[in-house]
Protein backbone atom coordinates (compact mmCIF):
# COMPACT_ATOMS: atom_id res chain seq x y z
CA UNK A 1 0.00 0.00 0.00
CA UNK A 2 2.74 2.46 0.98
CA UNK A 3 4.66 1.64 -2.19
CA UNK A 4 1.62 2.58 -4.24
CA UNK A 5 1.20 5.84 -2.33
CA UNK A 6 4.84 6.75 -2.96
CA UNK A 7 4.42 6.03 -6.66
CA UNK A 8 1.42 8.33 -6.80
CA UNK A 9 3.29 11.05 -4.94
CA UNK A 10 6.28 10.69 -7.26
CA UNK A 11 4.01 10.90 -10.31
CA UNK A 12 2.34 14.06 -8.95
CA UNK A 13 5.73 15.55 -8.14
CA UNK A 14 7.12 14.91 -11.63
CA UNK A 15 4.04 16.04 -13.55
CA UNK A 16 3.63 19.17 -11.45
CA UNK A 17 7.28 20.06 -11.96
CA UNK A 18 6.92 19.64 -15.74
CA UNK A 19 3.74 21.76 -15.61
CA UNK A 20 5.59 24.48 -13.69
CA UNK A 21 8.25 24.47 -16.39
CA UNK A 22 5.62 24.80 -19.14
CA UNK A 23 4.07 27.78 -17.35
CA UNK A 24 7.34 29.61 -17.88
CA UNK A 25 6.22 30.01 -21.49
CA UNK A 26 2.41 29.71 -21.45
CA UNK A 27 -0.21 30.97 -19.02
CA UNK A 28 -1.88 28.35 -16.82
CA UNK A 29 -5.03 27.11 -18.62
CA UNK A 30 -6.99 27.45 -15.38
CA UNK A 31 -6.30 27.57 -11.65
CA UNK A 32 -8.22 25.84 -8.88
CA UNK A 33 -9.56 29.20 -7.70
CA UNK A 34 -10.72 30.08 -11.20
CA UNK A 35 -12.29 26.65 -11.63
CA UNK A 36 -14.13 27.00 -8.34
CA UNK A 37 -15.45 30.41 -9.40
CA UNK A 38 -16.45 29.14 -12.84
CA UNK A 39 -18.40 26.24 -11.35
CA UNK A 40 -19.92 28.48 -8.69
CA UNK A 41 -22.18 31.50 -8.73
CA UNK A 42 -19.61 34.10 -9.77
CA UNK A 43 -18.56 32.63 -13.12
CA UNK A 44 -15.21 33.39 -14.71
CA UNK A 45 -14.08 36.58 -16.41
CA UNK A 46 -10.41 36.82 -17.37
CA UNK A 47 -8.17 37.95 -20.21
CA UNK A 48 -4.53 36.96 -20.05
CA UNK A 49 -2.21 39.59 -21.49
CA UNK A 50 1.53 39.92 -21.97
CA UNK A 51 3.77 42.02 -19.72
CA UNK A 52 3.88 44.72 -22.42
CA UNK A 53 0.10 45.06 -22.19
CA UNK A 54 0.14 45.79 -18.46
CA UNK A 55 0.78 49.34 -17.26
CA UNK A 56 3.91 49.92 -15.23
CA UNK A 57 1.58 51.74 -12.83
CA UNK A 58 -0.16 48.57 -11.72
CA UNK A 59 3.10 46.62 -11.62
CA UNK A 60 4.47 49.27 -9.29
CA UNK A 61 1.25 49.33 -7.25
CA UNK A 62 1.39 45.56 -6.74
CA UNK A 63 5.00 45.65 -5.56
CA UNK A 64 4.37 48.69 -3.35
CA UNK A 65 1.39 47.07 -1.66
CA UNK A 66 2.26 43.38 -1.57
CA UNK A 67 6.03 42.88 -1.53
CA UNK A 68 8.50 45.74 -1.77
CA UNK A 69 11.43 43.35 -1.37
CA UNK A 70 10.28 41.33 -4.37
CA UNK A 71 13.31 42.17 -6.58
CA UNK A 72 15.77 40.98 -3.94
CA UNK A 73 14.51 37.89 -2.14
CA UNK A 74 14.62 34.30 -3.35
CA UNK A 75 10.90 33.78 -2.87
CA UNK A 76 10.78 34.39 0.89
CA UNK A 77 11.57 37.55 2.84
CA UNK A 78 13.72 36.06 5.60
CA UNK A 79 16.45 38.65 5.11
CA UNK A 80 14.16 41.55 4.15
CA UNK A 81 14.68 43.42 7.41
CA UNK A 82 18.45 43.33 7.07
CA UNK A 83 18.31 44.55 3.48
CA UNK A 84 15.84 47.30 4.33
CA UNK A 85 18.45 48.86 6.65
CA UNK A 86 20.99 49.31 3.87
CA UNK A 87 21.28 52.57 1.94
CA UNK A 88 20.10 50.93 -1.27
CA UNK A 89 16.80 49.78 0.21
CA UNK A 90 16.23 52.41 2.90
CA UNK A 91 12.98 53.63 1.29
CA UNK A 92 11.38 50.21 1.11
CA UNK A 93 9.07 48.61 3.64
CA UNK A 94 7.78 45.07 3.81
CA UNK A 95 4.38 45.68 2.18
CA UNK A 96 0.94 44.72 3.40
CA UNK A 97 0.65 41.08 2.37
CA UNK A 98 1.35 38.13 4.66
CA UNK A 99 3.35 36.37 1.93
CA UNK A 100 5.57 37.43 -0.94
CA UNK A 101 4.39 37.89 -4.52
CA UNK A 102 6.27 34.70 -5.40
CA UNK A 103 4.45 32.73 -2.69
CA UNK A 104 1.09 34.16 -3.73
CA UNK A 105 1.77 33.25 -7.37
CA UNK A 106 2.75 29.69 -6.46
CA UNK A 107 -0.39 29.32 -4.37
CA UNK A 108 -2.68 30.83 -7.02
CA UNK A 109 -1.29 28.83 -9.95
CA UNK A 110 -0.53 25.41 -8.49
CA UNK A 111 -2.41 25.09 -5.21
CA UNK A 112 -5.60 26.08 -3.43
CA UNK A 113 -6.93 28.91 -1.29
CA UNK A 114 -8.37 28.57 2.18
CA UNK A 115 -7.46 28.79 5.83
CA UNK A 116 -7.57 26.34 8.71
CA UNK A 117 -5.92 22.93 8.45
CA UNK A 118 -5.63 23.08 4.65
CA UNK A 119 -3.51 26.22 4.94
CA UNK A 120 -0.86 24.25 6.84
CA UNK A 121 -1.14 21.26 4.49
CA UNK A 122 -0.41 23.69 1.66
CA UNK A 123 2.80 25.07 3.16
CA UNK A 124 5.21 22.34 1.98
CA UNK A 125 4.13 22.33 -1.69
CA UNK A 126 3.91 26.14 -1.56
CA UNK A 127 7.55 26.29 -0.47
CA UNK A 128 8.55 23.91 -3.27
CA UNK A 129 6.67 25.69 -6.05
CA UNK A 130 7.84 29.09 -4.85
CA UNK A 131 11.46 27.99 -5.22
CA UNK A 132 10.76 26.37 -8.61
CA UNK A 133 9.25 29.49 -10.15
CA UNK A 134 11.96 31.69 -8.67
CA UNK A 135 14.60 29.51 -10.38
CA UNK A 136 12.80 28.64 -13.62
CA UNK A 137 10.57 31.65 -14.32
CA UNK A 138 12.45 34.66 -13.02
CA UNK A 139 11.02 37.80 -11.44
CA UNK A 140 9.45 39.42 -14.51
CA UNK A 141 7.56 36.25 -15.41
CA UNK A 142 6.39 35.77 -11.83
CA UNK A 143 5.06 39.33 -11.71
CA UNK A 144 3.32 38.96 -15.07
CA UNK A 145 1.63 35.68 -14.11
CA UNK A 146 0.68 37.09 -10.72
CA UNK A 147 -1.07 40.08 -12.29
CA UNK A 148 -2.89 37.79 -14.73
CA UNK A 149 -4.22 35.22 -12.24
CA UNK A 150 -5.07 37.17 -9.08
CA UNK A 151 -8.73 37.51 -8.21
CA UNK A 152 -9.69 41.17 -8.60
CA UNK A 153 -13.45 40.90 -8.05
CA UNK A 154 -16.24 38.32 -7.83
CA UNK A 155 -15.43 36.01 -10.75
CA UNK A 156 -12.93 38.52 -12.15
CA UNK A 157 -9.33 37.40 -12.53
CA UNK A 158 -6.32 39.40 -13.63
CA UNK A 159 -5.73 43.11 -14.02
CA UNK A 160 -6.86 43.22 -17.64
CA UNK A 161 -10.33 41.93 -16.76
CA UNK A 162 -10.41 44.28 -13.77
CA UNK A 163 -9.40 47.29 -15.84
CA UNK A 164 -12.06 46.52 -18.45
CA UNK A 165 -14.78 45.80 -15.88
CA UNK A 166 -14.21 48.70 -13.49
CA UNK A 167 -12.64 51.40 -15.66
CA UNK A 168 -13.62 50.36 -19.22
CA UNK A 169 -10.08 50.50 -20.52
CA UNK A 170 -7.17 48.08 -21.08
CA UNK A 171 -4.69 47.42 -18.28
CA UNK A 172 -1.92 49.17 -20.24
CA UNK A 173 -3.82 52.48 -19.91
CA UNK A 174 -4.46 52.43 -16.17
CA UNK A 175 -3.51 55.58 -14.31
CA UNK A 176 -1.59 55.47 -11.03
CA UNK A 177 -4.81 56.11 -9.07
CA UNK A 178 -6.78 53.43 -10.91
CA UNK A 179 -3.96 50.93 -10.45
CA UNK A 180 -3.78 51.67 -6.73
CA UNK A 181 -7.55 51.25 -6.38
CA UNK A 182 -7.48 47.79 -8.01
CA UNK A 183 -4.61 46.59 -5.85
CA UNK A 184 -6.19 48.11 -2.74
CA UNK A 185 -9.03 45.58 -3.01
CA UNK A 186 -6.81 42.47 -3.08
CA UNK A 187 -7.18 41.59 0.62
CA UNK A 188 -10.82 40.75 -0.12
CA UNK A 189 -11.78 41.29 -3.79
CA UNK A 190 -15.20 39.72 -3.27
CA UNK A 191 -16.03 42.39 -0.68
CA UNK A 192 -14.26 45.48 -1.99
CA UNK A 193 -14.48 47.10 -5.42
CA UNK A 194 -12.18 49.79 -6.86
CA UNK A 195 -15.06 52.06 -7.82
CA UNK A 196 -17.16 51.61 -4.68
CA UNK A 197 -15.90 54.72 -2.93
CA UNK A 198 -15.65 52.81 0.36
CA UNK A 199 -13.51 54.47 3.02
CA UNK A 200 -11.19 51.50 3.44
CA UNK A 201 -10.54 51.22 -0.32
CA UNK A 202 -9.78 54.94 -0.59
CA UNK A 203 -7.49 54.89 2.45
CA UNK A 204 -5.62 51.80 1.23
CA UNK A 205 -5.26 53.24 -2.29
CA UNK A 206 -3.81 56.44 -0.85
CA UNK A 207 -1.34 54.42 1.22
CA UNK A 208 -0.30 52.48 -1.89
CA UNK A 209 0.15 55.70 -3.89
CA UNK A 210 2.39 57.03 -1.13
CA UNK A 211 4.48 53.85 -1.19
CA UNK A 212 4.66 53.96 -4.99
CA UNK A 213 6.18 57.44 -4.75
CA UNK A 214 8.82 56.17 -2.32
CA UNK A 215 9.99 53.24 -4.45
CA UNK A 216 9.34 54.40 -8.03
CA UNK A 217 12.99 55.33 -8.66
CA UNK A 218 14.55 52.24 -7.12
CA UNK A 219 16.71 50.76 -9.94
CA UNK A 220 15.78 47.13 -9.20
CA UNK A 221 12.08 47.92 -9.22
CA UNK A 222 12.32 50.11 -12.33
CA UNK A 223 13.99 47.22 -14.16
CA UNK A 224 11.07 44.94 -13.28
CA UNK A 225 8.18 47.20 -14.19
CA UNK A 226 9.42 48.78 -17.44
Amino acid sequence: MMKRVWKILLYLFLTSTVYAGCCRFVMPPITLTQLSSWLGANGLSRDYVSADEISSNIKLAAIASEDQMFPDHGGFDWDAMEKSLSTKHKKRVRGGAASTISQQTAKNVFLWQGEGVMKYVRKVPEFYFTKVIEIVWGKKRILNVYLNVIETGPGIFGVEAAAQHFFHKPAKDLTRREAALIIACLPNPKKYQPTSGERYVQWHANWILNQMSHIKNDPDIVALIK
